[in-house]
């Protein structure tokens, strides 16, 4: 059960990280807007992906996880 127990912790750690982050998102206008993001817009298209943004955001996740896991 203890196993159980750090696994819901580290979990409700990340949910809480997560929304930090969407809290502040609207402070960091970086955020979604990098070099490497893509972004198209047509006349009645608008696509946004943010590729950088999210493997940058991979990183600090997957090493935040390394660091806990140590």
């Amino acid at each position: 059960m203890s196993e159980l127990g750090k696994a819901l912790i580290i979990l409700g750690l990340i949910i809480a990280g997560a929304g930090c982050i969407l809290m502040l998102s609207g402070k960091l206008p970086w955020l979604g807007h990098l070099p490497g993001d893509i972004n198209i817009k047509r006349e009645n298209f608008s696509f946004h992906f943010p590729l950088t943004t999210c493997i940058i955001i991979s990183a600090i996740i997957s090493l935040l996880l390394y660091l806990f896991r140590r």
